[in-house]
């Protein structure tokens, strides 16, 4: 029986306020967060606008309660057991029924359950009182010894198990929330099942055989002699009965099928996600029905694959579906909201769309925010989106591994492995988010040390993320466990090994992107770019308009990067004549990510050379998502709208694609001299085929002189290798002369390259001398022309970082951050146009 209605919530009186009044206020929804509820009672402004973030650090710092009552029946206390059980509880909580304390929580992640003894026919009244965390936190480090060390907001998060974005992120506003967050339900039963472990997997030489196995515990447990039962009914999501079995209640149900009786499960662009209901029935001896539990399942064989590979030191780290070896193309998710209880199924749903349809194969749910509502990892189960997992600790140098503490985190395991294991999506579990990073930076981690006696070192947690947790994890799933991200090799910045977070663009020694190759590694999970979202979302951050410029108070609130002005400012100045205003600050920012992250993509991409050469086996961006209306990594807003580095990735991670990378290549007269010498200017020509099938195409290169016009064109009739990036051509520039000088101003030459089949042309691309802010840009004579949804462009001359716009609501266009090339006329779709005129900026337009 879930518990949802006649909520009401009060501030009480705490030590931060003592002389507090309590005044009951019906909540508005449930589950709820308190913020939400003064928010629409309007007792604060909205955090997310102005400076008003810093007007609610005091609701944090206070105690509140939350009530309700609710009626139980005599046929429900005939029951043997009665249980109140909360899903989620943020964070300290103590919970008394009918004026009787029955439990505490101090762990926002995990669902709890408390016995009701106390349970009374009729009227029941359940109060939680929910202490500041932040005063909880503060007494807990202080009882630890005193603060640490930690990236991103207060050392005494480390102490707190609650979402660590919470306490302030360098994306994300200080919001210290509290209340019940999830559902709350009564349970009254004599036996209940309390888990059912499944494993479905696939076996033998072409992973063509499905097994399943399952195993029922029940609470309480049941004497050895019990003529209980467990009927187990494997079936097809429209309830198509696969197959049936009933055992006694201590055996563990083993199944075998045939290539015909089930279907395998398969992340997006390689087959169909099948998923199956395993409903497994608790029977007494007259076959009466004591409990039912329903599990979702998808047959898969999942390995990550850490093997040697050729020409090149170190090992490979990739994952291996069904038999087949993927390059992982996805992003980095935070929690989508600061108040997670503004999360909807549906908004989960649109997000994990909006991956697929931007061709993303895998989302890394990041150790600083939560694990997610059940919502996520079903959308990622119906269509196709691998999972990689983080457990909940994020740039902490020392969590504290104290025995409470760890009992804690143990318990917290065990409940996060047990609730995820089932979904055919979730692939890795990882120990923390950049611990071992911080702990190599503060020079407290010994490698050599491999004696397991980790409490008492200088970076206490290793026993979390070498001992307790890859035990729970093997323990109660088959999932692999990896300590850390990024983690492998010598540390955690090596490139021959594991995964890592390459933040040397941006962050570190703030690379130029042309250096992603030189930045390259077997998996990277994390990297990224700022740039502004859409000009609808910043107009969201304040009411007034005398703020809408980029170095205003407001606009700084809405980036929490530190340094992010000179950052911004050191991309944009290397690569562009740029210009102030809000509206070009948002085209040229979001010009800059589109090209650093789409550069990224293609250049690791290009690294998937096939078995034994997976020399970058996956690419993960930093961030898919916002919690809140900002300035950040994120690729697409908190309100979905997706910014043109989005659109960029979505065309790196087609099914097939072309690259190209110049250089240029000096050639001293003899080595004595630095003064006398050739310069030639060399282009690289690649493709990439993603689909399991040799794909015969035509390329076609074309050169064009932004000064003088056509240059020349090239073709090949060329095989693309299946699952693989395949060389196509290396030569000179067409059209570009021999330099003997460094004087000597190379021609600016566009390069565009296309694949085509006889269905027409499957992936364009065009290399364009950088930096972007040395060029002069012809009159293109642009035309573009609208036909209801669908907009034609045409150019004369080449066209760089196009990008389109209508006054009034968005559009939802099917690309963005266009080049465009004579003789190769584009169509793009516009959902929700209506007959609009279509604006246009792009580079050389005269607006910069």
């Amino acid at each position: 029986m879930l518990l949802v209605d006649n909520w009401e919530y009060t501030q009480t009186t705490s030590s931060t306020f003592p002389d507090l009044k309590e005044e009951w206020k019906k909540c508005s929804k449930f589950p709820t967060c308190i913020h939400v509820e003064l928010r629409e009672e309007g007792k604060i402004l909205d955090p997310f606008k102005d400076l008003n973030e810093w007007d609610v650090q005091w609701i944090g710092e206070a105690d509140w309660k939350f009530r309700t009552t609710f009626s139980v029946s005599s046929t429900q206390l005939e029951e043997d057991h009665a249980d109140l059980v909360f899903e989620g509880l943020d964070t300290y909580c103590d919970i008394y029924l009918n004026d009787q304390k029955i439990g505490f929580t101090d762990n926002m992640f995990i669902p709890h359950r408390f016995s009701c003894p106390n349970l009374r026919e009729g009227e029941n009244a359940l109060l939680l009182h929910f202490r500041s965390p932040w005063l909880e936190a503060k007494d807990r480090e202080k009882a630890n010894g005193g603060s640490l060390i930690c990236w991103n907001g207060d050392t005494c998060r480390l102490h707190s198990r609650k979402a660590q974005y919470h306490w302030g992120w360098d994306w994300g506003p200080k919001l210290l929330t509290t209340g019940p967050w999830r559902s709350i339900k009564l349970e009254t039963y004599s036996y209940r099942l309390e888990e059912v472990k499944v494993v479905a997997d696939l076996i033998g030489p072409q992973n063509n055989v499905a097994t399943l196995s399952a195993k029922a515990t029940i609470s309480p447990s049941l004497p050895s002699t019990s003529s209980h039962r467990i009927g187990y009914t494997l079936r097809t999501l429209d309830k198509k009965v696969i197959k049936d079995d009933t055992l006694l209640f201590d055996e563990e149900l083993r199944w075998k099928f045939s290539n015909d009786e089930v279907e395998a499960w398969w992340p997006i662009n390689y087959g169909f996600q099948t998923l199956y209901e395993l409903e497994t029935k608790l029977l007494n001896q007259d076959n009466v029905v004591l409990a039912r539990k329903v599990t979702k399942v998808g047959f898969r064989h999942v390995k990550v694959v850490q093997e040697p590979l050729e020409n090149e030191e170190g090992s490979s780290f990739l994952f291996e579906v069904n038999g087949v070896r993927l390059f992982c193309g996805g992003s980095n998710w935070i929690p989508a909201d600061s108040f997670l209880t503004e999360m909807t199924k549906e908004r989960y749903y649109a997000w994990i769309k909006m991956m697929v349809d931007g061709n993303q194969n895998m989302l890394r749910v990041w150790g600083g925010g939560v694990y997610e509502d059940q919502a996520l990892y079903d959308a990622c189960d119906e269509l196709g989106v691998l999972v990689w997992q983080d457990f909940m600790f994020a740039c902490g140098l020392q969590y504290p591994s104290t025995l409470s503490f760890n009992a804690n985190v143990k318990r917290e395991a065990e409940a996060v492995v047990k609730r995820l294991r089932d979904h055919p999506s979730v692939v890795i579990f990882a120990g923390n988010n950049e611990d071992y990073l911080l702990a190599e930076a503060e020079g407290v981690i010994d490698y050599t040390d491999e004696s397991g006696d980790y409490m008492n070192s200088n970076f206490p947690a290793r026993h979390i993320y070498e001992i307790l947790s890859p035990e729970v994890v093997k323990a109660h799933s088959s999932i692999f466990y990896w300590r850390s991200s990024p983690y492998g090799g010598k540390n955690t910045r090596d490139q021959t090994v594991g995964d890592i977070h390459q933040w040397d663009v941006w962050h570190g020694t703030q690379e130029p992107w042309s250096n992603w190759d030189k930045l390259a590694g077997r998996f990277i999970s994390e990297f990224g770019m700022e740039g502004y979202p859409d000009l609808r979302t910043i107009k969201q951050w304040s009411d007034d308009k005398s703020q809408l410029f980029p170095q205003s108070r407001i606009s700084v609130q809405h980036n929490k990067a530190t340094g992010f002005e000179r950052r911004l400012e050191l991309y944009l100045m290397e690569n562009f004549r740029h210009a102030f205003d809000m509206p070009s600050y948002v085209y040229y920012t979001q010009l800059m990510q589109a090209e650093c992250l789409g550069a990224a993509y293609r250049t690791w991409r290009r690294r998937w050379r096939g078995k034994g050469r997976e020399y970058t086996a996956g690419a993960l961006v930093w961030q898919l998502n916002d919690c809140w209306p900002c300035v950040s990594w994120a690729i697409v807003d908190y309100y979905l709208r997706p910014k043109p580095a989005y659109f960029a990735i979505k065309r790196e991670l087609q099914a097939y694609t072309i690259g190209m990378s110049r250089s240029d290549i000096e050639i001293p007269r003899d080595p004595t001299t630095d003064a006398f010498l050739t310069i030639r200017s060399q282009v690289e020509l690649w493709g990439c085929n993603s689909t399991l099938s040799p794909k015969p195409v035509h390329v076609e290169l074309s050169a064009f002189d932004l000064n003088s016009g056509p240059v020349a064109k090239i073709s090949w009739d060329i095989t693309l290798l299946p699952n693989s990036s395949t060389e196509i051509w290396t030569g000179e520039i067409p059209g570009q002369p021999v330099r003997t000088s460094r004087a000597q101003i190379p021609l600016p030459i566009v390069l565009h390259a296309t694949i085509q089949d006889e269905t027409g042309i499957l992936a364009r691309y065009s290399n364009w001398p950088e930096p972007y802010k040395y060029l002069s840009f012809p009159d293109p004579v642009l035309e573009v022309r609208v036909e209801g949804e669908k907009v034609n462009v045409k150019c004369e001359k080449p066209v760089k970082g196009l990008i389109f716009d209508v006054n009034g609501e968005e559009v939802r266009w099917s690309d963005q951050a266009l080049d465009v090339f004579p003789g190769d006329e584009r169509v793009i779709y516009a959902t929700g146009l209506n007959g609009r005129e279509v604006k246009v900026r792009y580079l050389g337009d005269g607006t910069a």
